[in-house]
């Protein structure tokens, strides 16, 4: 570990990285705002999102009330609602940028297809870098597999995935984050580190896709486990018996895809399951709280809380038995969310599972 001394002595990320990367970031929900925000500091950064009120508000305000309340954002970070000219900001000739979806999963695909429309020339882009957790409901795809298919098999089109413990209102309000990304592209690793590495974002890599997407996604579905436990009142001993054991859920479905397993221990993997079943603001948390104390899922959908692990736990479940996987914890979540069993079964269950070694 670098002592306190020498972390003082390093210099400010404008220093070590002056090159000012153009960068589109499609999404102006909460974490394309907040990382858009971040960005800024450092690079020429245009947010588009969908609603023309939302874009006005941006730019002449710079605010983001619906998704963000109570944040100043910077006032160098400009938004349209224009896909051409977002698309145009970083396919300038001479001056390749760094495109970043913000979109979740479920419109990643068509985003992709948009994007395969307009950029005809794939080294017009340093790459294309996605930020959504989770498996596609209908085809149980994850992100990369989504993007893959929708951009074509022959599109070299550089490409990663941005992940990490991270709340959207916490980056937005500057507080320190650390966020990996991962691809097999070096250039798109370097880029990513000179848009966002800054003294309250520390950026790491990894070249492990496979292992930080299924971190993104399962962790979603264990802090939907974790909140049923708490809902139910059943204690600190229960809960980190769930992130235990659910980290263990994680880790194996995602070496059965090819991850590496050493990623289930840094920030994709257990820092990121910590985060979002604990948290206060983690709304899986919160759907399984609510779940706990006996709501109905419908009910808490219709009242417009969602979460991504309700959205991809059946595609979790059916992706493992194709695998011959067991998951405990995510086949108890989909029994309590779809099934019509109690939460108190559902841990009755559990609890009389077979003994097994750790």
């Amino acid at each position: 570990m670098t002592p306190p001394a020498q972390q003082q002595q390093q210099p400010s990320h404008p220093q070590t990285h002056p090159k000012r990367i153009p960068v589109t970031l499609l999404g102006a929900g909460a974490w394309g705002t907040a990382l858009a925000a971040s960005a800024a500091g450092q690079g020429d950064v245009l947010l588009w999102g969908r609603h023309p009120e939302s874009v006005e508000e941006i730019t002449q305000h710079h605010t983001n009330h619906r998704y963000l309340p109570d944040v100043r954002l910077p006032t160098a970070l400009a938004a349209t609602n224009n896909l051409a000219e977002a698309f145009q900001h970083v396919t300038q000739p001479g001056r390749p940028g760094l495109l970043i979806l913000g979109t979740p999963v479920s419109g990643l695909a068509d985003m992709c297809r948009a994007i395969a429309a307009h950029v005809k020339n794939p080294q017009a882009l340093l790459g294309v870098i996605w930020t959504c957790k989770g498996l596609d409901a209908e085809s149980g795809q994850l992100p990369h597999e989504i993007v893959d298919a929708a951009l074509g098999p022959d599109n070299p089109m550089p490409r990663g995935v941005l992940s990490g413990p991270s709340f959207a209102l916490e980056v937005a309000r500057g507080l320190p984050v650390a966020l990996t990304i991962a691809s097999e592209d070096s250039g798109i690793k370097q880029a990513v580190i000179d848009v966002f590495h800054c003294d309250q974002m520390r950026i790491y890599t990894t070249d492990d896709v496979m292992g930080v997407e299924v971190g993104g996604a399962l962790k979603n579905v264990m802090a939907i486990a974790c909140g049923v436990s708490d809902g139910l009142s059943l204690g600190n001993n229960a809960r980190a018996a769930l992130i235990t054991r659910g980290l263990a859920e994680m880790a194996r479905f995602g070496e059965a895809l090819g991850a590496q397993s050493a990623t289930f221990s840094g920030l994709t993997g257990l820092g990121d399951l910590v985060l979002t079943a604990t948290g206060d603001l983690s709304r899986n948390r919160q759907v399984g709280v609510r779940i706990g104390r006996g709501e109905r899922l419908s009910d808490i959908l219709a009242q417009g809380l969602t979460a991504e692990g309700a959205r991809c736990a059946k595609a979790v479940l059916q992706r493992a038995a194709e695998l011959n996987i067991a998951l405990p914890i995510t086949q108890a979540v989909c029994a309590t969310l779809f099934d019509n069993v109690s939460a108190a079964q559902v841990v009755a269950q559990l609890m009389s599972r077979h003994a097994t070694e750790e």
